[in-house]
């Protein structure tokens, strides 16, 4: 009885590393809107005129929040992309 043999197809391995980029890509995008978003939040509390320093405490503390979940995503990204670049470079350290 013979052995089957399964060929790597590598236009399928060379697809699905594109779309792995190509989803790091759309996700640093992303992130950069909502950045964005929290920067035009802030500017629009402190040009408030009913605003107190309490209120923006708490815009501070709500963009805060969001700036540290941006961070933890970018180092899930960051490890995705090194993932990627092991697999294509053979002399990966």
């Amino acid at each position: 009885m013979s052995m089957f043999i399964v060929e790597a197809n590598t236009a399928a391995r060379d697809q699905a590393v594109t779309d792995l980029i190509e989803s790091v890509a759309l996700a640093e995008a992303a992130l950069s809107h909502i950045l964005n978003a929290e920067g035009e939040k802030l500017q629009a509390a402190i040009v408030m005129k009913d605003i107190d320093t309490q209120k923006l405490l708490c815009v501070n503390k709500s963009i805060q929040s969001t700036v540290d979940a941006i961070t933890r995503l970018e180092l899930v990204l960051q490890t995705k992309l090194k993932l990627v670049a092991c697999n294509i470079c053979s002399n990966c350290k």
